[in-house]
């Protein structure tokens, strides 16, 4: 079985000697006699060394100066150190424990002492190694497993709200570009608006939530789903009853506390409340409208104006902006349209993307 490394850096021999002694051969032993020799062989051999033995005053580096050392290479948190002094001091031993030694043994050495308190401190330090390794190996694999499951709900979101565009003869893009577009303005918003605390989890449960938007659509009947032309105010009231019907859907597999659910429900019935307290169904005004439905809801108008629809042609992206901003399809926060004017250019670049595969 191969033997572990311990390093014994004092610039007295005759110490180094009798550390030597109390280990009597169970260790494989790298002298140094001075902080820089420690140094040159803790960068050689730091796989290898279970413990450091270290002088508190040596010539050219000192003990304090070797452990700044490692601690800035990331060697302190694996490698514990004994400070060994002849200097019993409050001072020097509040220094050495904030400098990260593991323990501290004064001259002259009791060898059993030493040699006790060196095992428990290895053994410590290695169980601890272990115990890392092993909560690094399970958080990869709990990582995996969660992103799979994640993978496998998008899968299961985009295709059920497919269904929607499939029966209103939509291209199909109309989802992943709301998906898209809603995952740029949430990143400026982020950027801009720290008091919503967004975070990258939270972005992307919006993100796959904003799929589900449209999903009460299921139930409108397909006279007026499909119809190519202006729909009659009777068929439009009908239509903008797709909110309501996508957040019964929603309430069959209600979750109180899981926040995916809170906002697949907001977006899907706020989607269509202005700022101004003139949309539907519930005439939310200002703040009284989730931040989430918010974002989906300009992202909505500006790709239903960008893009073809049964009832329209496409917009110029230029047009589509002033008509936003000149509160043609609606009005909303001031926040969100400094948000959408940030997020501008990559709103072109996406939507030209899309455009372009449409056209291929």
């Amino acid at each position: 079985m191969k033997k572990s490394t311990l390093l014994i850096a004092d610039d007295v021999l005759i110490n180094r000697e009798m550390l030597k002694d109390i280990f009597d051969g169970k260790y494989n032993i790298l002298e140094a006699c001075d902080g820089e020799e420690a140094i040159e062989l803790l960068d050689k051999h730091k796989t290898e060394i279970v413990l450091v033995f270290l002088d508190l005053v040596m010539p050219k580096k000192d003990g304090l100066e070797v452990m700044r050392h490692m601690s800035l290479n990331s060697m302190i948190d694996k490698i514990p150190v004994i400070m060994i002094t002849g200097e019993a001091t409050v001072e020097t031993d509040i220094k050495a424990y904030e400098f990260g030694a593991a323990d501290i043994i004064y001259k002259p050495f009791e060898p059993a002492v030493v040699r006790r308190r060196a095992k428990n401190i290895i053994e410590l330090y290695q169980h601890r190694i272990y115990i890392e390794k092993e909560l690094e190996i399970k958080t990869k694999e709990l990582y995996e497993s969660k992103k799979k499951i994640e993978e496998s709900n998008e899968f299961l979101i985009n295709a059920l709200s497919s269904v929607v565009e499939f029966r209103s003869l939509e291209s199909g893009e109309h989802i992943q570009r709301v998906k898209a577009f809603t995952r740029i303005l949430l990143n400026h918003l982020k950027a801009l608006h720290s008091e919503y605390n967004l975070t990258d989890e939270k972005i992307e449960l919006i993100v796959m939530a904003s799929a589900l938007h449209d999903i009460g659509k299921i139930a409108i009947p397909d006279n007026i789903l499909e119809k190519p032309g202006k729909l009659t105010d009777e068929e439009y009231e009908e239509m903008k009853k797709h909110t309501i019907y996508g957040c019964q859907m929603l309430e069959k597999f209600k979750q109180e506390d899981n926040e995916f659910y809170r906002y697949c429900y907001n977006i899907c019935r706020h989607h269509h409340e202005r700022y101004d307290g003139r949309g539907y169904p519930d005439k939310l005004k200002g703040e009284e409208i989730p931040i989430c439905a918010q974002v989906v809801s300009i992202v909505d108008v500006y790709d239903a104006l960008v893009n073809k629809r049964v009832y329209k042609e496409a917009l110029p992206i230029d047009e589509a902006y002033n008509m936003i901003h000149e509160g043609k399809c609606g009005i909303f926060s001031p926040i969100i349209l400094e948000c959408f004017d940030y997020a501008k250019e990559d709103l072109v670049k996406a939507t030209n993307m899309y455009l372009q595969n449409q056209e291929g």
